[in-house]
């Protein structure tokens, strides 16, 4: 059978936007409901100055009290500063951003799209030394909101650059939502062929137009290997308009199993966790399997 690991965001790319701000110890509980279904690696903290993302505030706390519970916890890094904090804390895992654009790059961090993937230039050698897992998720891969259309050479020369620079493993990810699955299949082509088997494939794909589901089972059927999802398909992108919508992991997890195609989650326990997570927000959450249950018994 074959197997697609389920990376989950939900922790730092569902919360960080939400006008819900959750304490260290409901963050805390999230991850160890995500754990009890079967999640193994999932994005719990973003080492970013808190004054501009007060979601994430809290991650050196929440890193060490999920360290018992998550196999390979992971903290977002934008600079060196936050690698400086992320390896103090002890992560094994850091995920870096490298903007596809200028004009992202702009608004999300005052960088320009070198700039970004200077940092993980920076970082990677720094992180091998560490003996700490890196991994690169290029931001809106597939479209922007500020430059508009993205070529595909510019995608395979951003991540040309990072592997370079002796990465572990490469995400595109569809930031606002624009993919079809035509263009997951023609842009994992390119990059599978710059790159060949040296680093992994992850891909990150929002729901925002309703192709979410779409482009996963594309890029499945491109080898690739981990897809992003977020519980209960909350989150977006605070740095770019109307970038709702991450793929919900109980909807992808329903996909994927129903296909032949095996996750490791356990179906059941998602659901409790998106209940929970309902409860916490005190508002229903987008994703559909949630609402709908599994497959019904004859």
């Amino acid at each position: 059978m074959q197997r697609v690991e389920i990376v989950e965001v939900g922790p730092r790319d569902g919360l960080q936007s939400d006008s819900v701000i959750f304490s260290v110890d409901q963050k805390v509980e999230f991850v160890r409901r995500l754990a009890a279904a079967g999640i193994r690696r999932a994005e719990v903290a973003s080492f970013v100055n808190p004054k501009r993302v007060p979601a994430m505030a809290g991650a050196e706390e929440v890193l060490a009290a999920v360290r018992d519970v998550l196999e390979r916890p992971i903290g977002l890094v934008l600079n060196v500063r936050g690698w400086e904090r992320a390896v103090a804390a002890g992560v094994p895992e850091v995920n870096l951003v490298v903007a596809s654009t200028d004009g992202f790059g702009q608004s999300n961090s005052g960088m320009s799209s070198d700039d970004t993937v200077a940092v993980v230039e920076q970082v990677a050698p720094l992180a091998r030394a560490a003996g700490v897992s890196t991994s690169v998720t290029f931001s809106v891969s597939f479209g922007c909101p500020f430059d508009g259309e993205v070529p595909v050479s510019r995608t395979v020369d951003l991540v040309t650059r990072c592997v370079s620079a002796g990465i572990d493993e490469v995400a595109l990810a569809d930031t606002i939502g624009v993919a079809v699955p035509t263009d997951v299949h023609r842009r994992v082509r390119a990059v599978r062929d710059a790159v060949g088997e040296t680093v992994r494939l992850r891909a990150h794909f929002h729901n925002t137009r309703n192709t979410g589901y779409a482009n996963a089972w594309a890029a499945v059927e491109e080898g690739v290997v981990a897809l992003d999802a977020s519980l209960g398909g909350i989150g977006g992108c605070p740095f770019a308009p109307k970038a709702t919508g991450n793929i919900a992991t109980e909807d992808l997890a329903f996909l994927l199993e129903r296909s032949g195609v095996d996750t490791g989650l356990d179906l059941e326990q998602l659901l409790v966790a998106a209940e929970w997570l309902e409860h916490q927000l005190d508002r229903p959450v987008p994703s559909l399997v949630s609402k709908a249950g599994l497959f019904p018994a004859a």
